[in-house]
């Protein structure tokens, strides 16, 4: 059976790290995680932008997702082009690691295109068969829903990791719990981004943290 038969068609998961994590880069993780937050900077930095003559419109990337473009390749060719989804995808699994890697789930640090304990995988859509060509205009403002769920899921996330940050000083060690309520948060976060931004698929996103 495919992956769009039997659950949502993007796919996240952490390996659990059934070990002592290190302390010492737990601690300082705020610092430590600067370098690799100033490649993101420049990598995945906002250039929507307005040009005062003749008022035409550049932006075109959206956190570091190529979208506009998407959207009208689909709107008006119904095309999807392989390249735009293949960097789109690795831009995803790179945020992934760093989202990881801030919240303390790993403590390797996060690659720039090696996959490592984080696996993420989005099917590449077929636009003519698999994607009603007018639905991104609409997908952002559909997923709403979503994104109030998302900000206060994202504050208990916050909570959660803070307490992790001390359980892991203290005992070397994430609650699995705690680990598993990140991840899901994670991997509600990544449906929201393939229907609405991505546009890697038409299946309207599960209100729900598991796989």
């Amino acid at each position: 059976m495919t992956e769009a038969s039997t659950g949502y068609p993007a796919s996240l998961s952490i390996d659990y790290p059934d070990r002592d994590l290190n302390k010492l880069t737990t601690f300082f993780r705020p610092f430590a995680a600067i370098p690799i937050w100033i490649v993101l900077a420049f990598l995945v930095g906002a250039t929507v932008a307005w040009e005062e003559e003749p008022w035409r419109f550049q932006g075109y990337v959206l956190g570091g997702f190529v979208f506009l473009p998407i959207v009208l390749m689909i709107v008006f060719r119904q095309k999807y082009p392989r390249w735009w989804f293949d960097w789109n995808l690795a831009i995803a699994r790179f945020l992934t690691r760093f989202a990881a890697y801030i919240a303390l789930l790993r403590d390797e640090y996060p690659s720039t295109d090696e996959e490592q304990a984080v696996h993420l995988d989005i099917p590449y859509p077929d636009a003519k068969e698999g994607l009603n060509r007018w639905l991104p205009l609409v997908k952002w403002f559909l997923a709403i829903p979503h994104y109030i769920v998302l900000f206060f899921l994202g504050i208990a996330a916050l909570v959660v990791v803070i307490v992790a940050w001390f359980a892991i000083l203290f005992t070397g060690r994430y609650p699995k719990d705690l680990f598993d309520f990140v991840v899901g948060v994670l991997r509600w976060c990544l449906r929201v981004e393939a229907y609405a931004f991505l546009l890697t698929t038409d299946r309207y996103p599960p209100f729900r943290l598991g796989e």
